[in-house]
């Protein structure tokens, strides 16, 4: 679908180069993955496919099945003109579990790219951060001006990362972008969201008309918004991957430049399950749960910076669209 009319479009820069995408066999760097390859750009996807899946490489690309820590030194003594660093462990809960997985598999591994990238002269970097770093914001929507509190490893492994990327393009001359976000949803052409654990709620809500389960939960209904709910930041994965590729373009030698991305406004957990009720046509039962703790009312990221210095406009703002798209990833992987 394309950009509404009235709205600016994202003018993406077409200078072919060779850039390699870690993590691009998942959600967020397939999609960036084949819109690289649709701007000519020469795309090697690195993953070792422990959440990736195979069939989400985009056509066009060479994969290499590694691991970013270990694999990607070798590879970028091929000489590259960037990387485009997706992979990366997520899971909030686990990582509060499980932290040594994460301390190794996040920053361990974003170390040990940053040292190739030198020794290889790798010149530019665009790192998936997330607004994780900030915690629970004093004011909102969140700019990249707040102070960075997270409150679970994930977000903390991630910050670490963004200072180790400071430090690097100060000492080297990197030129990095770290782009932060919350929720990331909808689909672009055959990519999708699909996680073996999935956290996130548009899929788990649309796993009820996919038959996967009957009911879905809304943790706390008293929250101090206008329905009760809490409010959170979407953006549509296609509209995540121009960011990137804009990114790229504006990366400048010597600056580590941290944009927040959000589509404007934020959506209710209630306003997200009425409209996948609207987009699916199926009831979809959902039942008021106790709060889960540490769960702030609002969290929307202030996109100003990446709209005035990036050129950036989301383009598919409409939570209706998103939720569609994903019903119809969803719809095209149920049995026939």
């Amino acid at each position: 679908m394309g950009p509404e009319k009235g709205k600016t479009v994202n003018t993406i820069p077409n200078s072919p180069a060779k850039l390699l995408v870690t993590g691009g066999a998942g959600y967020i760097g397939s999609v960036c993955a084949a819109r690289l390859i649709e701007n000519g750009h020469d795309v090697v996807v690195l993953d070792d496919l422990s959440t990736g899946h195979a069939d989400a490489i985009p056509d066009g690309c060479r994969f290499v099945e590694g691991d970013a820590a270990t694999d990607a030194a070798a590879l970028l003594t091929e000489g590259f003109d960037g990387v485009l660093h997706f992979a990366a462990k997520s899971l909030v809960g686990e990582s509060m579990q499980d932290p040594a997985k994460y301390w190794d598999g996040n920053v361990v591994t974003s170390l040990r790219l940053l040292e190739a990238m030198r020794r290889t002269g790798t010149p530019k970097l665009v790192f998936s951060s997330t607004a994780a770093v900030y915690g629970e914001p004093d004011e909102v929507p969140i700019r990249e001006t707040a102070p960075t509190r997270p409150t679970n490893t994930y977000g903390a492994t991630k910050l670490a990362i963004d200072h180790a990327i400071t430090s690097y393009a100060a000492a080297h001359g990197l030129a990095a972008v770290s782009l932060r976000y919350f929720n990331v949803a909808g689909s672009y052409r055959r990519f999708g969201e699909r996680h073996t654990t999935e956290t996130h709620l548009i899929p788990i809500v649309l796993q009820v008309p996919a038959g996967e389960r009957q009911q879905v939960q809304i943790y706390g209904d008293d929250y101090p918004t206008e329905d009760g709910t809490c409010v959170r930041d979407y953006i549509h994965v296609a509209d995540l991957a121009e960011a990137h590729l804009l990114a790229l373009d504006k990366a400048a030698a010597g600056e580590h430049r941290i944009y927040n991305l959000g589509n404007g406004t934020g959506f209710s957990n209630r306003q997200v399950v009425d409209t996948c009720r609207e987009v699916t046509g199926h009831p979809i039962p959902a039942v008021a749960a106790e709060r889960r703790g540490g769960d702030p009312a609002v969290l929307v990221a202030s996109s100003e910076r990446a709209r005035t210095e990036l050129g950036w406009q989301p383009q598919r703002a409409e939570l209706a669209e998103m939720v569609g798209d994903a019903w119809s990833f969803t719809q095209s992987r149920l049995p026939a």
